[in-house]
């Protein structure tokens, strides 16, 4: 048997890593790992995207979904740079990623060579906690092995570039000698916790409060029982970072959901209530939207200590994992005996699902996009993952949908790019086959990838168990995330020219690529096209014809905003009377009469 090359080393590596899944695209600067894979009978897999940057949002989502560390592959050149704003997305996600990119032949380099492009120096920023290039044979467990460490521990993308001729040559470990790095598989992670002192600092402010407010984001996953005894004691409302969606049940009357400019009103108003505040695993980036810096004294807990401190004036910052942290701190809380407060917050939480209830139900032409999640959210099966494109989807999926149960979600939080929504789900499926999938994508998304990689879906779904992956598209001809955001903040009317799509048969695409394909124009067809898709043996497209005028109104906005936001309109809008009759429609619900009165 001839022996094993550098390519046939680094797949075998990653296999003792636990790596089963790389997404990529082929091309010749790694065709020595093509090669390999071939020696490998395919293990780990090698899912073939219809483009790098999509491979990236794949290995992205897998590794939201999964917690464990995503995988992408690339060619030299071309191949590398398209990785990039899907590793930039992992890297403002604090995703861990690993990038394999190959390169041109080490006697090439230098000489302006075909697809020679620099790309220590261009990865440098956005894998900025590790990029490293393998020019000999006994280099290579070292640095892949430390690629993969430091992405884990780091959260965070990271790159490993090898030359085409390094992955043919014949692999020799690293032996005891001089200049030699030797290096292991595996990683045993401490659990932190802060010490007993800063404990009872944070436990004596919040104790002292009489109205506790509770920031939680994507850190928070997993701590869901100790954040809701923490909210118990101290008698708070639990406000969610738009990446920690899932992190606790939207069930509870004292979680208020999103915040933020795609947050929900009881969230907004808590935040300007509150005397106390604790924020736990998240970096929410809008100060605005939290407590004055007079208002509140603050308590931070997060497990990374170079995003501790940030965002808020906080008193006591505590660097430890969210559940650990907040175990230790319960013993130290004392329960609030005045609940007048979460009473207030809870009553406010019933109106808003009431509101949301209402305003899905304004007709609109032809179908309000909001009643498209309203109507899912009492079918999603418990154990669902959802995935949103950036765009007017995220503002549905922020409000509309309630999580419970084991349901995961997730989108472009801080990157807030466009087209990550389809890959990130067929991460997810990849991740966890046996789980059903829900895609929202804007018809700009579908446009830019999307449709592309329902290719991709057509190639692999039927090696999942759960061959349930459901891509909706918020078919409105209109770009219309950035159409409201012309409106609101820079108070123009909608430029046709950049703002209009072409009409396209979404439906028609996957039909022709075998999908499960289902075409709704009018609400009252939505509720059976989400039963059709969800008991589906294969998966679906729903092409979902929305009204653009339907606005995605923030929380802070007062009915006399949207009015004159909507006058303002008329000197050129196309849309003008659309917008001002569904902005009136819609903000109204807040003051019509609710059920509880």
């Amino acid at each position: 048997m001839a022996a094993p090359k550098v390519a046939d080393y680094l797949l075998s590596r990653l296999r003792e890593w636990g790596v089963g899944t790389v997404f990529a695209y082929p091309g010749d600067g790694i065709n020595g790992l093509l090669a390999a894979w071939g020696r490998a009978d395919n293990k780990p897999q090698f899912v073939q995207a219809r483009h790098e940057e999509m491979a990236a949002f794949e290995a992205v989502g897998y590794a939201k979904f999964t917690g464990r560390l995503g995988v992408c592959a690339a060619t030299s050149g071309p191949g590398a740079i398209h990785l990039l704003n899907g590793l930039y997305d992992a890297k403002l996600d604090h995703v861990p990623v690993l990038a394999i990119v190959g390169q041109t032949n080490r006697s090439a380099m230098g000489g302006s060579y075909q697809q020679e492009v620099d790309l220590l120096s261009l990865f440098k920023d956005v894998a900025s906690d590790y990029v490293q290039m393998v020019t000999v044979p006994e280099q290579l467990p070292n640095v892949l092995d430390r690629a993969i460490r430091i992405a884990l521990a780091r959260r965070a993308p990271t790159a490993v570039i090898v030359p085409a001729d390094v992955q043919e040559l014949a692999y020799s470990p690293p032996s005891h000698e001089f200049k030699m790095v030797p290096s292991s598989l595996g990683i045993c992670w401490p659990e932190l916790a802060p010490d007993s002192d800063a404990l009872h600092q944070a436990a004596e402010l919040l104790n002292a409060g009489r109205k506790v407010a509770i920031l939680a984001g994507s850190g928070a996953r997993g701590a869901a029982a100790e954040l809701e005894q923490v909210a118990d004691l101290l008698g708070a409302g639990v406000a969610k970072a738009l990446l920690g969606k899932d992190v606790l049940s939207d069930e509870l009357p004292y979680v208020t959901g999103s915040i933020g400019l795609l947050g929900t009103r009881p969230s907004y108003e808590m935040m300007r209530g509150a005397d106390t505040l604790l924020t736990v695993g998240s970096s929410f980036p809008y100060t605005q939207f939290m407590p004055e810096f007079d208002q509140a004294r603050a308590v931070q807990i997060d497990l990374d200590p170079v995003m501790i401190g940030m965002r808020y004036p906080y008193e006591v910052n505590l660097v430890g994992d969210a559940a650990t942290t907040l175990r230790a701190l319960l013993p130290l809380l004392v329960r609030k005996d005045d609940r007048a407060w979460r009473e207030s917050i809870e009553s406010d939480v019933t109106r808003w699902w009431e509101t949301m209830a209402m305003e899905a139900g304004v007709e609109a032409d032809p179908i309000n996009p909001m009643r498209l999640f309203a109507e899912l959210s009492s079918r999603l099966p418990d154990n669902a993952i959802v995935t949103a494109d950036s765009g007017s989807a995220a503002n549905w999926y922020a409000r509309q949908l309630k999580f419970r149960g084991n349901m995961r979600g997730s989108l472009s939080g801080n990157l807030a790019t466009m087209g990550p929504g389809v890959p990130y789900g067929i991460g997810a499926k990849f991740g966890c086959p046996d789980r059903p999938v829900i895609v929202f994508a804007g018809d700009g998304a579908m446009q830019m990838n999307g449709l592309a990689e329902l290719i991709t879906i057509k190639r692999y779904w039927e090696q999942w168990s759960d061959p349930r992956l459901v891509v909706a598209v918020l078919h409105n001809d209109d770009l219309n995330q950035v159409t409201w955001e012309m409106r609101a903040m820079a108070g123009a009317p909608k430029f046709v020219e950049s703002q209009r799509l072409p009409d396209v048969n979404y439906a028609g695409f996957a039909t022709d690529l075998g999908l499960q394909a289902i075409a709704v124009d009018k609400p009252d067809d939505i509720a059976s096209a989400w039963d059709r898709a969800l008991a589906a043996g294969r998966p679906t497209v729903l092409d979902v014809r929305c009204d653009p005028n339907v606005p995605p109104v923030p929380p802070h906005a007062t009915f006399e905003q949207i009015t004159d936001a909507a006058k303002a309109m008329l000197a050129g809008d196309e849309d003008r009377w659309g917008v001002i009759k569904q902005g009136v429609r819609t903000k109204l619900q807040e003051f019509l009469p609710h059920r509880q009165g």
